[in-house]
């Protein structure tokens, strides 16, 4: 049944999950969801234009280009595999808990500089982004780069298998989705199994070698290893990072668009990535001076009357905290506004407070915090905390903040960017 599928596949101009977005010739596959049902739009996506349809609901259709099969998520993922193993192109895989999305569009931004490439679009990184994505790829493409997202153990394991990468890189180990995870030492071992697979089929790792976990997890794998006190070309220092991030690299200053020395390792990881793949040194540096971060992930930007840091795509204790350290650096005064960190389960308050203890222990000048989860923890009277994010909006309104450097981060939930028109 899946060379039939796959056949309609190659017949198609790709796969479409959601009507909103079908495009002439599309294959159409019916996924359902806790508020929808992809069968329900079927016939719809015929009208409008689809090639075939998946469906695994038996309806009576009455229509040759609509394959029924028992489960169109389970065959999506299947289908994914098939084609994945009809490619000979290199594929990179990445995940880890901060810098995923960064990081991936700084791959792409350097490999393309000499190649045709096909990259994740957005954060399609989970169990029916990873598929899309695979499927994606298109004979002119010359290299792959697959994002993958976790927030349980056992899913890159899952999520490798079907997008089956030559080359692995795990951003780091941080403390995010710990509820999912079971704390920090199931982060470690659930972002692993990328090492894990890469183990099994022989394939290689790209290694931070300044992680001692990484380069324990590692163990035994071929890797390219970069980092502070490697050779060139994989050695690299970080040059400054008031405001944007600067690193050295053969001697050349290497300047960027992005804030947060945390972003240090993403850099220094996408110019291996370069080296390896014989990327010329002048295409890397302009490709890595070139990115502009967007979506809000580590953005400097100038607000009508503030300095702003805007970092509120998502959020988790990590990041936070490396977050308030790169503020600490930046011109006073410096106000940090930030929104809950979500899916810590019972390490929700422990980590929100230190969160709240690290901020004040940092001198920041202006403190305001967003969330039921901050207003669990104890803050002394000074600092501002407000339940949401509209009541956080009304306070900025009634109490405007000025000529300040200010830190805007917390959780994709609690839609922190709402904020910046007042600041």
């Amino acid at each position: 049944m899946i060379e039939k599928i796959y056949k309609a596949f190659l017949e198609s101009s790709g796969v479409c999950t959601d009507t909103r977005n079908i495009g002439a010739s599309c294959f159409f596959i019916c996924l359902k969801g806790d508020h929808f049902n992809g069968n329900d739009f079927a016939l719809n996506a015929l009208k409008q234009g689809a090639k075939f349809i998946l469906v695994d609901e038996d309806r009576n259709w009455d229509s040759n280009q609509i394959l029924i099969v028992d489960n169109c998520l389970e065959t999506l993922q299947a289908l994914a595999i098939y084609h994945r193993n009809t490619l000979s192109i290199p594929v990179i895989g990445l995940t880890g808990s901060n810098g995923k999305t960064t990081t991936k569009e700084l791959f792409r931004e350097v490999l393309s500089s000499t190649k045709k490439v096909k990259a994740t679009i957005g954060n399609l990184n989970n169990h029916i982004g990873v598929p899309l994505s695979i499927l994606s790829i298109n004979k002119s493409d010359e290299i792959a780069i697959i994002e993958m997202g976790a927030n349980a153990q056992k899913e890159i394991e899952f999520l490798s298998g079907i997008s089956k990468p030559d080359i692995g890189y795990i951003t780091n180990f941080g403390l995010a989705h710990l509820e999912g995870f079971g704390g920090p030492e199931g982060v470690i071992k659930g972002k692993s199994e990328l090492y894990e697979y890469l183990l099994l089929d022989s394939k290689i790792a790209l290694v931070n070698s300044d992680d001692p976990i990484q380069i324990d997890k590692s163990s035994g794998l071929t890797r390219i290893l970069f980092g502070t006190s490697e050779k060139p070309p994989f050695q690299f220092s970080l040059a400054d990072a008031k405001n944007t991030v600067s690193i050295r690299w053969n001697d050349t200053l290497v300047e960027t668009q992005l804030t947060g020395a945390y972003n240090f390792n993403n850099i220094a990881a996408a110019v291996s990535l370069g080296v390896y793949f014989n990327i010329p040194p002048n295409e890397i540096i302009r490709a890595i001076s070139n990115y502009a971060p967007s979506n809000h992930r580590s953005q400097w930007k100038q607000g009508l009357y503030n300095s702003l840091i805007v970092d509120c795509y998502n959020a988790n204790p990590s990041s936070v905290e490396l977050a308030l350290d790169n503020l600490a650096v930046q011109t006073k005064p410096r106000a940090a506004i930030l929104g809950d960190m979500f899916e810590m389960g019972e390490y929700a308050q422990v980590e929100h407070q230190k969160i709240i203890d690290h901020a004040i222990a940092l001198g920041i000048e202006k403190l305001i915090f967003v969330g039921s989860h901050f207003l669990d923890c104890n803050f002394p009277p000074a600092i501002t905390c407000i339940q949401t994010t509209q009541q956080a909006y009304d306070f900025l309104r009634n109490n405007p903040l000025k000529e300040h450097t200010i830190l805007i981060k917390g959780s994709r939930g609690m839609t922190l960017e709402k904020l910046l028109e007042l600041l």
